[in-house]
């Protein structure tokens, strides 16, 4: 608990009063504020409880602990900042507001403000809303709240058990979110204008959400960026529990887990997902599960049904997602001939739709096409797929669809994965966003792109055509944004063999 400041801001929430700090004129920030109790302890491999109430008023000015994990191996560190900050209450959120001289400022209309609420990605393994590039500043300028959540990872938010709750993680985001609908008022958020966004995991999240009855009416609109409903069933994702288990030595129980040192679990989870890619999802990784509680059905399934018709979507990836795993570990250059054909076989692609990839890039080297079409099957083509499936179920003029195309000159990383972060935050100016785009990046196309995650969190419409059977997608960079209609449609139609 903190004395007052004059000053300070302060939000009075259901468990109890916080003080923030004043960002900037006319923006409040409210960090490491807790959505859940710690979950370690008695607590710990457990779902979510809600946050003891407290007395007096709550200091809010520090980033929150951050949930247990290790740092991206090298060379992906120096490009992707993971900061970790030691303690238990790592269920925490982040709030940035518009805030004026003596509270929440309302809206033009003097309704509550449109609210953003942000899950990082990291392969379920990393990242928090701690990373500087994540920063909400710009968003509550533009007069949207923006709440960053932290959740559960690794063994502890997804590890599989017969005596535990699976989705731990994912039960974390939900909890997230019921706690926004309950205090986003307090910062002059709406809880009726609840868009959630997310890149990566956070985006495979997102579409793991929008197939969940347990965040069914919890938001209006989804962002998903650079990642596609993805789930596993829970035989299959408890190997990887059962590898870590045999690392330690212990039976693969919650309850034996439990009583395991932290930093040797830690140690022992790095060891067996080592050699796990995002990309190829080769090796061992944690993944969401098909549990029957969260997940009733795959949400690959569930939202080609049309489960996600209900709410307004944006769906986009990188040009060169693959270029984040291939370029800094010299995979494009090593990559053979024959071990392209090795990599085709093994994850079964049609051998017509390499044809056709190949043909489209007679300059290409192997490692370039491999990335291309493992960019294109596991986010392009499968969001493709929903937008397609929410036309026919009815969503149609609620669908927008966009590409981020600016390549870095930083280690040729080209439009990788996670580049288009630092311009739909606008935050191109902190150093850990310059990392990978390097100090020239245009910030007019982050002030567009910005732009447009707002008026889409705003009113549902990012300023572009809605998807229809033309499939117009906007192209973010270089140059201007444009919108494409449908863009390398052969190769699109070369999946359909």
């Amino acid at each position: 608990m903190t004395e007052r400041k004059a000053d300070a801001p302060e939000a009075a929430l259901v468990a109890g009063r916080v003080r923030g700090v004043r960002v900037r004129e006319g923006v409040a920030g409210f960090l490491g504020v807790p959505y859940a109790r710690a979950p370690f302890g008695e607590l710990r491999f457990r779902a979510p409880e809600p946050v003891e109430p407290w007395e007096g008023v709550r200091k809010a000015t520090e980033f929150g602990p951050t949930a247990p994990k290790r740092p991206y191996a090298p060379p992906l560190d120096a490009l992707l900042p993971d900061p970790a900050v030691d303690g238990d209450d790592c269920l925490n959120v982040n709030i940035w507001a518009p805030w004026g001289p003596s509270g929440p400022a309302a809206g033009p209309d003097g309704a509550g403000r449109p609210v953003m609420v942000w899950i990082h990605g990291g392969s379920l393994l990393h990242g928090s809303n701690a990373v500087p590039v994540y920063d909400g500043t710009a968003f509550a300028r533009d007069g949207v709240v923006l709440v960053s959540v932290n959740y559960r990872l690794g063994i502890e938010g997804f590890g599989v058990f017969p005596d535990a709750p699976a989705d731990l993680g994912l039960r974390d985001q939900i909890a997230a979110l019921r706690w926004v609908r309950e205090n986003v008022a307090a910062f002059g958020g709406d809880p009726e204008r609840v868009t959630v966004f997310g890149e990566s995991a956070g985006a495979i999240s997102i579409a793991a959400l929008l197939a969940s009855p347990l965040a069914r009416g919890l938001f209006r609109r989804a962002v998903v960026q650079s990642g596609a409903p993805m789930a596993v069933p829970l035989g299959r994702a408890r190997r990887t529990t059962e590898a870590v288990a045999r690392r330690l030595g212990v039976p693969a129980t919650a309850e034996a887990f439990a009583a395991v040192d932290r930093e040797r679990l830690l140690t022992a989870q790095t060891e067996v997902t080592a050699k796990g890619s995002p990309l190829t999802g080769g090796g061992h990784a944690f993944r969401i599960v098909v549990d029957g509680e969260v997940l009733p059905r795959d949400p690959a399934e569930a939202l080609a049904a049309g489960e996600s018709a209900g709410v307004d979507l944006l769906l986009g990836t990188t040009t060169e997602e693959y270029r984040l795993w291939f370029v800094p570990n010299g995979l494009v250059e090593r990559l053979s001939p024959l071990m392209l054909r090795a990599a085709l076989w093994r994850t079964r692609v049609p051998s017509r739709t390499a044809r056709v990839y190949r043909a489209n890039r007679p300059q290409a080297r192997p490692g370039e096409v491999l990335g291309a079409l493992a960019t294109d099957k596991l986010l392009r083509v499968p969001l493709n797929r929903i937008a397609d499936a929410r036309l026919r179920s009815g969503a149609a003029g609620r669908t927008y669809l966009y590409e981020f195309g600016w390549p870095s000159p930083v280690l040729g990383l080209g439009a990788c994965h996670a580049l288009e972060l630092g311009f739909v935050f606008d935050t191109l100016d902190t150093p850990e966003a310059e990392a990978m785009t390097g100090p020239d990046a245009p910030r007019d196309l982050a002030a567009a792109m910005h732009a447009a995650w707002v008026a889409f969190a705003a009113e549902g419409d990012p300023g572009w055509r809605a998807w229809d059977a033309e499939r117009p997608v906007m192209a973010f960079g270089p140059g201007r944004p444009s919108l494409v209609l449908a863009p390398r449609e052969d190769e699109r139609r070369a999946w359909e063999v």
